[in-house]
């Protein structure tokens, strides 16, 4: 059972770039970091129109004069207080992501970021090696890892229960943007545009995501070889796919495929995940996230279901269960577990505690790195024929 007894010294002192007004995304980022008491909101660059960002702030309860419209702005004031901000959350497009962070880490200050991390594994490496220098953390927001029963599924991989790993099916395919929406929303019109996006659309946006999945799920999931097709259905959209298929190699002799698409007309999200082993296969859909499916060759299917006994309950993130079995959890607390364990790994890194840091299992860097470094791939691979390219 999740212990709320478990709780940092003090909260973070802790800041937003982006998720203003209306920001879906910035709702979720606020209700899971201030849940368990490990940060504390107390400023914001919400929005880089001025009396919009100090309204918003103002009406979610901070100082107007800790609003800020520039987020520069915000870091260099900040740093001048001694009561100020030691974390920031960066939920803003793309394109800044890797200016946001480099600027933050450079400001001494502990990082939340959105999915992908940056445009290039280059970029990726440089705020890796800032952030190791600055003694600092880097997290990203893959929210779907909170979940209990995504980390049910690896222990049961890593204690051999599905026999050798075969095949390993990752999928994020809703049906949302299968017409033209962008023309009315400027939060899809983003999304779809390369400038602000980056060089993929739903690879990056969601595809990234069911590849952590795997890589969270599968210990040792290390591709050797991958091949991509994508697709722009939107004829407006291209270069930027809406649909993308990925077959990969992997190192030991398994195979991988990922589809990511907006245009699976009809699905509200179709994110699952199904590894498949020599003895068993288990299968993961995040629109039913408190089960599990769990197929032995030659027996009845099974449904095991989050909280209950039979699960590896010696895992702290089977046991993350804040209430008990049959009632649903969802979303805002899979995000909530995963920003309290951003929470003790920033505190781990204060204290220079290795340990127990080491003893965390959350979306840090090295997946922020693996999730631009598989895009890179993807790229190179479609733009020059859906040709087989070897992974660096």
């Amino acid at each position: 059972m999740f212990n709320e007894e478990a709780r940092l010294e003090r909260p973070y002192r802790w800041a937003m770039i982006g998720g203003g007004r209306g920001s879906q995304i910035g709702y979720i980022h606020r209700s899971a970091a201030l849940r368990d008491g490990g940060f504390e909101l107390v400023a914001g660059a919400f929005d880089i129109n001025p009396e919009r960002c100090i309204d918003f702030g103002k009406n979610i309860g901070l100082d107007a004069e800790r609003c800020y419209a520039d987020y520069k702005v915000m870091l260099e004031k900040e740093a001048k207080r001694e009561d100020g901000i030691e974390v920031v959350s960066i939920a803003t497009p793309n394109k800044f992501h890797y200016e946001m962070c480099k600027a933050s880490l450079e400001a001494g200050l502990h990082i939340v970021c959105e999915k992908p991390l940056c445009f290039t594994s280059a970029e990726a490496e440089e705020l890796g090696k800032i952030a190791e220098e600055k003694n600092r953390m880097i997290c990203v927001t893959y929210g779907y890892t909170g979940y209990q029963m995504v980390h049910q599924a690896r222990k049961m991989i890593e204690n051999g229960d599905l026999g050798e790993i075969r095949i390993i099916n990752m999928q994020f395919a809703h049906g949302w943007h299968s017409e033209e929406l962008e023309l009315n929303d400027p939060g899809l019109k983003w999304r779809v545009s390369p400038d602000v996006a980056g060089p993929t659309y739903v690879l990056g946006d969601i595809g990234t995501h069911a590849l952590y999945l795997g890589e969270l799920m599968v210990p040792g999931f290390e591709i050797e070889k991958l091949m991509c097709s994508r697709q722009s259905f939107i004829k407006s959209r291209a270069p930027l796919e809406d649909n993308a298929f990925v077959l990969m190699n992997l190192k030991g002799g398994a195979v991988a495929n990922l589809w990511a698409s907006a245009v699976n007309a009809g699905a509200i999200h179709e994110q699952r995940i199904r590894v498949v082993g020599s003895k068993a296969s288990i299968e993961w859909w995040d629109e039913h996230p408190n089960q599990l499916i769990y197929e032995i060759q030659g027996q009845p299917k099974q449904l095991l279901d989050r909280g209950h006994n039979y699960l590896y309950n010696n895992d702290p993130g089977v046991t993350s269960d804040r209430i008990g079995c049959g009632h649903a959890e969802g979303l805002f607390e899979s995000w909530s577990n995963l920003y309290k364990r951003f929470g003790f790994a920033m505190d781990a890194v204060d204290k220079g505690d290795k340990a127990a840091l080491d003893a965390l299992e959350f979306p840090g860097i090295e997946a922020g790195l693996n999730g631009v470094r598989f895009l890179e791939h993807c790229v190179d691979s479609a733009d020059n024929g859906s040709v087989w390219v070897d992974y660096k």
